[in-house]
């Protein structure tokens, strides 16, 4: 079948994958997704795990990186329990703008501990992000953490400044969500605006999406969390004959040594594509990441002004967005606009109201790889 014009996200982005990426994760050193457990017999994939490392950690402004969670979900999840760990508290406040995947996950994840409290707060409906009143209502004394999107579902840059400031008065830690990380080519570094814990997912840099998956979750932290962190950690020192060495440390918190103490029970990590991100991000260096978050923000410009003079489409929300954005039917017929497109070739994003949105909006994602021509045709299209 002939291929299809994709403006897909919610969490899952078709951006560019060089070939280069594909043919080095087959080379047989690499093509496992274990964490080796002789692992100072496998130094060059300790060192890839390093690098993957020292890669989030720039892209979060953060101290500390783990190599690698499940997903994006699963990071978001474990940033929570590792806030109960670390402040004794057991209420979490959570955006209701985030990803209703996590939500579920971070759900999932806190059944085991019937202790805990997830409070969800509601999206200001003018602006799309989080409502800045009714969140300062839910952060309390009880507050453990606070868990925002950034960039959240709908698309919307939130103001990690002004949540940061309330976690403070509560002596709470701000956890940011990023799931899709060409976002931070752009906006402020998380650690930048005071967050304490930053997750995300990492496969727009190294797979493309497929059926959902596979994903690799991304968690940095400030160093005064270490022991606290989830997952395995890399580390470099020097061996008995001074030269440079890659090992796994601080593996005391892990659960083949510490079981129920752990602080995770996450064991095989998605090592196969963390490296794939590693490889990626390798090979697009910061000015090409930055170049790709660029075109990614004209072109989604571009898109919104062309649906905006659309007669019966508006634009719902006023906050700022990087490259995906919602845009509302007056007559709310989604599902049937949908229908259209695809018999012309195009998926046309996702339908919000199967995640509990408004019946008439419709997410869209745009990527580096998207021409102008691409736009104009899903602007003719639902004209």
């Amino acid at each position: 079948g002939a291929k299809m014009l994709s403006f897909l996200g919610g969490g899952s982005y078709a951006h560019h994958i060089p070939p280069a990426v594909d043919q080095l994760l087959l080379r047989s050193e690499f093509y496992t997704a274990y964490t080796p457990y002789q692992p100072e017999l496998s130094q060059g994939t300790l060192q890839a795990i390093f690098e993957f490392q020292t890669i989030v950690c720039e892209l979060f402004g953060l101290d500390i990186a783990n190599a690698s969670m499940y997903d994006g979900a699963s990071a978001a999840a474990e940033a929570a329990l590792m806030a109960r760990r670390i402040n004794k508290k057991n209420r979490i406040v959570a955006s209701e703008a985030l990803h209703p995947h996590v939500i579920g996950t971070i759900r999932g994840y806190l059944s085991g501990f019937p202790d805990a409290e997830l409070v969800l707060v509601p999206i200001d409906p003018e602006t799309g992000a989080t409502d800045a009143t009714k969140l300062k209502e839910a952060v309390t004394e009880q507050t453990s953490s606070i868990l925002i999107g950034y960039p959240n579902f709908y698309g919307i840059v939130e103001d990690l400044r002004a949540v940061r400031e309330l976690a403070d008065g509560a002596k709470a830690l701000l956890i940011s969500v990023t799931l899709e990380p060409y976002a931070l080519s752009l906006v402020e570094a998380p650690g930048a605006l005071g967050v304490d814990i930053a997750v995300g997912e990492g496969q727009a840099l190294a797979v493309t999406p497929q059926y959902g998956g596979p994903g690799v979750g991304l968690f940095a932290c400030k160093s005064e969390y270490l022991r606290q962190i989830p997952g395995r950690l890399c580390g470099e020192t020097v061996d008995q004959d001074g030269k440079r060495a890659f090992v796994l440390t601080l593996s005391t918190r892990e659960q083949h040594i510490r079981r129920e103490r752990a602080t995770s029970n996450i064991c095989t990590n998605h090592g196969l594509i963390a490296l794939a991100m590693t490889i990626r991000t390798a090979l697009l260096g910061r000015r090409g990441f930055e170049e790709t978050g660029a075109r990614c923000l004209a072109l989604t410009e571009y898109l919104k002004a062309g649906l905006s003079k659309i007669a019966g489409v508006t634009l719902p929300y006023s906050g700022k967005t990087f490259n995906e954005f919602v845009i509302r039917f007056d007559d709310g017929d989604v599902a049937g606009r949908l229908r259209k497109l695809e018999d012309q070739g195009i998926l046309g994003g996702i339908e919000l109201g199967r995640f509990g949105g408004n019946a008439g909006d419709l997410l869209l994602a745009v990527v580096e790889t998207h021409t102008k021509e691409d736009l104009d045709r899903l602007i003719a299209a639902l004209s």
